[in-house]
């Protein structure tokens, strides 16, 4: 009976050990570390996404930024589609 008793007393106290860092932590918690700072975008369309999300522009004046953009690039680089009678 008394090693059944110890047993149990190990127990708790192995349960206390294991829980006491985690109480003692939770009472006085660190200063939070300030946030990473996002990467800077890289394509001009990440720049209009961005402007968006802080309501620097509208919906629309994006939508209209973009249209430009897939004007100045089909400008700049047309695409040419195959022929399909060459098959």
């Amino acid at each position: 009976m008394v090693i059944v008793v110890l047993l149990w007393l190990a127990a708790v106290a192995t349960g206390v050990w294991a829980i006491w860092p985690v109480a003692a932590s939770s009472s006085s918690p660190a200063p939070a570390a300030p946030p990473e700072p996002l990467p800077a975008p890289v394509s001009l369309e990440g720049v209009l996404a961005g402007q968006v999300i802080r309501r620097e522009i509208t919906c629309g004046q994006y939508r209209r930024a973009l249209e430009r953009l897939a004007i100045r690039d089909d400008e700049r680089h047309p695409m040419s589609v195959p022929d399909d009678s060459a098959g």
